[in-house]
């Protein structure tokens, strides 16, 4: 076991920025959650867009993340405004998302091919608007206080919001899109207001926040060789990918899971209710795991729960509609620890980076973390579709619904249980080499940046 960690002094955040900062995660589940639940049912179900075509389209947009993303990081990171580094950005994706999410599940009469090129067209102009977001976004906590636990702290108000977030995403958006067209653009007109206050909110609200990074940086090659030669921001990223992989399979397996294995097309929202209810409930518990684990053993943990509720869910067929749901909530669990922790590390990693070199370049480690993110949220729905692929199924429309071969069913179950099971316990391998602990942090302190007051 690691030991616990040793006190700290840290720069206190008020709670009106935590708060106003927390605001901002619904842009970041909104975007994830819709897309990677709904647009590949989207496509498959309504467009008649074959599963394996839907799949590569999703995936397509996060190559532009590859380049964009780090070019964005290193944009905030030289931004010198009255607002500070970072806010600005936040209204430049404001001005760009809401209205191209929007547009996703509002398109022209299309089907098939047409409506595939359509489709992800408008997803790789809502994908640029959330990289002007997110990736400032991110870079924020860690330039806010000095405190290894305050940035866990900091960050339990925006897990919360996360989870409602989901919440809305994973049981609200599939109830009002239902199964039909104009439910969808419906959908994708509520949650683009959704996302547009959000991002709004967030700006306004860390108007106050504290600033504790440094000034200067360095060129993007430098920085993007920064990043690589930091073990451990590499292997955040593996780990927190590999989760992130498992549970973006899961999310896009769920509607297919609740249709053909639960036999109820109307249960995407039971499920996504016992996947995201921990988060809303488990915040203060992961936070005092991680102090007494440290965030790498609660991390592990995290992961842990991943891999056994994948599991179980393979036995559904033969235990039940309620055995699925517990199966369902103790991935839930593994889910909110990974959420909160993930984000806290990502902090460490570019708080122990400044540290170090004296230099801010926090935008372009989140840069890459969230082309990353990105791309592993697509590819959660490229690998269900193309384990669908395999097994036969079969893509339709409402006008000509089709039986499913017993391969397709078996493709069904085995894509949410087994497949993103054995990711996550990759994931927990990789989390054991990690070692930006407690008591590593501690002996970073005295030499820490001075603090600056806030940007106005």
């Amino acid at each position: 076991m690691i030991s616990p960690a040793a006190p700290d002094s840290p720069t206190t955040v008020p709670f009106r920025v935590r708060l106003g900062y927390a605001v901002g995660s619904f842009c970041t589940a909104n975007f994830l959650t819709i897309p990677g639940l709904l647009l590949l049912y989207y496509m498959t179900e309504l467009l008649a867009v074959p599963a394996w075509l839907a799949g590569i389209v999703l995936f397509l947009p996060k190559a532009w993340d590859l380049l964009l993303n780090p070019l964005v990081g290193q944009w905030s990171d030289r931004t010198r405004s009255r607002w500070g580094p970072r806010r600005p950005w936040l209204l430049a994706g404001a001005a760009v998302l809401p209205v191209s999410f929007a547009a996703m599940f509002a398109g022209p009469p299309l089907t098939g091919t047409a409506a595939a090129a359509y489709v992800g067209a408008m997803f790789l102009v809502a994908a640029t608007g959330y990289a002007l977001y997110e990736v400032p976004y991110k870079a924020m906590p860690a330039e806010m206080t000095t405190g290894y636990h305050e940035r866990t702290r900091l960050l339990e108000w925006r897990m919360i919001f996360v989870g409602v977030s989901v919440a809305l995403s994973g049981i609200v958006a599939p109830m009002i899109a239902g199964n039909s067209l104009s439910g969808y653009r419906l959908m994708g007109i509520v949650f683009g207001a959704i996302l547009l206050a959000a991002m709004l909110g967030s700006f306004f609200g860390t108007a106050r926040a504290p600033y504790v990074g440094p000034e200067t940086t360095g060129t993007l090659r430098a920085q993007l060789a920064a990043l690589r030669s930091s073990r451990p921001f590499l292997l955040l990223l593996g780990f927190s990918s590999a989760q992130n992989l498992a549970v973006g399979i899961m999310l896009a397996g769920a509607p297919y899971f609740a249709a053909y294995t639960l036999g109820d097309p109307g249960g995407t929202s039971a499920v996504f209710a016992a996947l995201v209810g921990p988060m809303l409930v488990t915040n203060q518990l992961w936070t005092r795991v991680a102090r007494r684990l440290d965030k790498r053993g609660a991390m592990i943990l995290a992961g842990a729960f991943l891999t056994v509720g994948g599991l179980m869910v393979i036995a559904t067929p033969v235990l039940g509609a309620a055995y699925a749901y517990l199966a369902v909530f103790l991935i839930g669990l593994g889910y909110a620890g990974v959420q909160l922790l993930q984000y806290s590390m990502l902090a460490d990693v570019i708080a122990h980076d400044s540290a170090v070199s004296g230099e801010r370049r926090g935008g372009v480690f989140t840069g890459l973390w969230n082309a990353i993110e990105n791309a592993i949220s697509a590819l959660g729905a490229t690998v269900y579709g193309l384990v669908l692929g395999i097994g036969g199924f079969i893509s339709s429309d409402p006008a000509t619904p089709v039986a499913q071969p017993h391969g397709a069913l078996v493709a069904v179950l085995v894509g949410v249980s087994v497949v993103p099971a054995v990711i996550a316990f990759t994931g927990v391998l990789l989390t054991l080499k990690y070692d930006l602990t407690a008591d590593r942090f501690t002996g970073l302190q005295p030499g820490r940046p001075a603090e600056r007051p806030a940007a106005r």
